[in-house]
């Protein structure tokens, strides 16, 4: 059994002389003085030391860790200058807030009169592979349970060092230490019984520089030093840079995700009269939105973090609750949530709105105007959680019929699709063994799955595209493999430029009406709604290889929302003139490919005539061919020649009717004998 890495941190803080140094980024805090008269002189801004912003940014990443994780992740701060010193421990009683607040209180800044020299962050570092080894609680019990197994229990954790870096080779050698520390610790808790081997650390360094300052050293992804270490580096300025750089640290070490919660309604505090809306960030697990994540359904609801984090937050409106009483939802999850800004006004009010028993439904805005609510926010115990609001049908309602609705109100369920769709899932055992292969066949096969289900609607009425299959051929069959080669590519285009030919012509799209679930039976409505399935589907597949983007790039040069913009209809026929190119080129290579034979009937067919001779009926094919525009002027284009070469073979299959055979100009006359007199009809 292995803990994650995050089940253990360790802040080992620079507590050197060094630290004292200013981070040059003003406070203006006599802020009262300015709106009075021109005779007053206001105060001098104030800066902040390195350490206190050291320090508070390593607290702030600590409040958000116990808000969201209070029993399972444990963090613990380790102050390093002539010695190194733990403020905390691994109890759970000490694994708080307002106790690392006191200890810090009790440590103090760092002292003036100590010599530099003396001062290194080894120390730190050295004691944080030391408390790392360390056994928690949890670790304590589930050990004395698998001794009983005899399982082994794998000891992780990580490390981040807040401290001002000299050069790369000072961080080359931070890091050969540390791995030296891991190497010597681990002998020496092999057979003790309140320590464990460290098996993994990730090493994180935070290099802090005054506001303006530049510094040698550059920040580097992570890197795996050793089987047992790891090591990455930041580069950031102090003051609100290093805050936000820490919060963005918490926010990758426990796969947290943002949420914005959009017009607030909220009381102003000079005019208690009137409201504005306002939006708070909030912090919470990423499985709250990874229905929404995974299926790429976040278009108009992602957006750039307004707290400065480096990363997107989705957003969520506001909706007025009804009632203070709090009525049972269909909840699919809850999660815990924190504020970023914990101290702002508007994240103090909806904190004690919340608390005081309310609940505040979330919905996610749609451009169609419908309401989808999403979320709760609601209050159990002391403690703020979102909930995942289900969107389907809830298990307490009677299931649906399939046959014939009873119980439901689904019925179109598409039956037969779901069948052939089993049928082309169907798994197999793996014959050979001995052969390597990679990725593993069950691999592969849930990869497969995975494709095969991003876009597949479960009703008929739920989908436009699937009913029209016949149009569509082989699009969808084509655009969920993991590469297509050049000519399922031009497959692909053929079947979106017949839909557009579909919709130039004004040819209405066959599609059932029954159980069709649009605005009316309005025939731009309906190519409205073709059109945003089809580029979901293809925008879902569009990263399974670089093939797969030049369809999306067809579409998106045939379908253009600009109305009838002179050059995208210009860049549109340019490309239906590509594609006939490029069928041109297939039909000459396909008649190079010919035997001798072949080429002679296909000659001869050419240069028969038959102008008497009735029309031949032509085969039904799915596939778009487009219609060469005639010239008298110019030669037979090799199309024209292929088809030409067609009606030639089905004419020479064509049986003659034997009274036109038997007539003297090709026209065989019906009931000869019908307007002769009785008389002339012999008995």
């Amino acid at each position: 059994m292995a803990y994650p890495v995050s089940h253990k941190t360790v802040f080992v803080l620079d507590h050197g002389p060094a630290m004292m140094a200013s981070s040059k980024e003003n406070i203006d805090f006599d802020v009262f003085n300015k709106s009075r008269g021109p005779g007053i002189i206001p105060l001098a801004p104030v800066t902040k030391s390195l350490w206190t912003c050291n320090a508070e940014a390593a607290v702030e990443y600590c409040r958000i860790v116990y808000d969201l994780f209070p029993d399972d992740k444990l963090v613990q701060f380790v102050a390093s200058d002539t010695s190194a010193t733990s403020l905390n421990s691994w109890q759970h009683k000490q694994q708080n807030v307002q106790k690392l607040l006191d200890c810090l209180v009790v440590l103090g800044p760092p002292g003036h009169k100590t010599d530099p020299s003396d001062c290194s962050i080894v120390h730190g570092l050295t004691h944080a592979v030391e408390v790392l080894c360390e056994l928690t609680e949890k670790q304590q019990d589930v050990r004395l349970a698998l001794e009983e197994t005899e399982t082994t229990l794998q000891n992780k954790g990580r490390i981040i060092c807040m401290t001002s870096l000299k050069s790369d080779r000072h961080v080359q050698s931070l890091q050969e230490a540390v791995q030296e520390a891991i190497i010597q610790h681990n002998q020496l808790s092999a057979n003790a019984d309140s320590f464990m081997p460290l098996n993994y650390c990730e090493l994180v360094f935070v290099h802090v520089r005054p506001v303006g300052r530049k510094s040698d050293s550059i920040s580097s992804p992570k890197k795996s030093v050793s089987p047992l270490l790891s090591v990455e580096v930041h580069v950031t300025d102090s003051g609100r840079s290093v805050a936000t750089k820490v919060v963005g640290l918490a926010q990758r070490h426990y796969e947290l995700f943002s949420t914005t919660v959009t017009g607030i309604p909220m009381k102003e505090e000079q005019n208690s009269g009137s409201s504005a809306n306002y939006d708070v960030e909030l912090l919470h697990s990423r499985d709250v939105h990874l229905e929404a994540l995974n299926s790429g359904n976040t278009e108009g609801l992602l957006i750039q973090s307004k707290e400065g984090l480096p990363s997107q937050s989705l957003t969520l409106k506001w909706c007025t609750p009804k009632s203070n009483i709090m009525e049972l939802q269909n909840c699919v999850g809850a999660y815990r949530v924190t504020p970023v800004d914990v101290n702002s006004r508007p994240s103090a009010c909806l904190t004690n709105f919340l608390l005081s028993g309310r609940a505040v439904m979330l919905e996610q805005p749609r451009k169609g105007g419908t309401r989808l609510i999403s979320h709760m926010l609601a209050s159990h115990g002391g403690e703020i959680l979102i909930h995942i609001l289900s969107s389907t049908r809830s298990v307490l309602e009677d299931p649906p019929s399939i046959s014939e609705g009873c119980g439901g109100r689904i019925t179109d369920y598409r039956i037969h699709d779901f069948g052939e769709f089993m049928k082309e899932n169907r798994l197999a055992p793996w014959t050979d063994q001995n052969i390597a292969c990679d990725p593993l066949p069950l691999q592969r096969s849930e990869n497969h799955l995975e494709r095969m289900t991003r876009v597949w609607p479960i009703a008929i009425g739920d989908t436009m595209i699937f009913n029209m299959l016949s149009h569509l051929d082989p699009l969808p069959s084509l655009i969920v493999k993991d590469k297509l080669d050049d000519d399922e590519v031009l497959e692909c285009k053929k079947a979106i430029y017949h839909v557009v030919g579909m919709e130039s012509r004004n040819e209405p799209l066959p599609v059932p009406n029954a159980g069709l679930r649009t605005k009316g039976s309005k025939r731009e409505e309906q190519y409205r709604q073709m059109w945003t399935e089809l580029e979901t589907l293809i925008k879902v597949h569009v990263s399974n290889s670089p093939q797969h983007q030049k369809v999306l790039d067809c579409f998106t040069d045939c379908h253009k929302t600009d109305g009838g913009n002179t050059s995208t209809i210009k860049q549109r026929d340019e490309a239906i003139m590509e594609l006939e190119t490029d069928l041109a080129v297939k039909e000459l290579d396909t008649y190079q490919k010919l035997t001798e034979r072949e080429k002679f009937d296909f000659n001869k067919g050419n240069s028969l005539s038959q102008p008497q001779s009735p029309p031949v009926k032509k085969i039904k094919t799915e596939s778009f061919m487009f219609k060469p525009v005639p010239s008298s002027s110019s030669p037979q284009s090799l199309h024209t020649m292929w088809t030409n070469r067609l009606k030639a073979v089905h004419a020479m299959r064509h049986v003659e009717f034997a009274g036109r055979q038997e007539s003297n100009d090709n026209t065989a006359e019906l009931y000869p004998k019908l307007n002769e007199t009785k008389s002339e009809v012999p008995l």
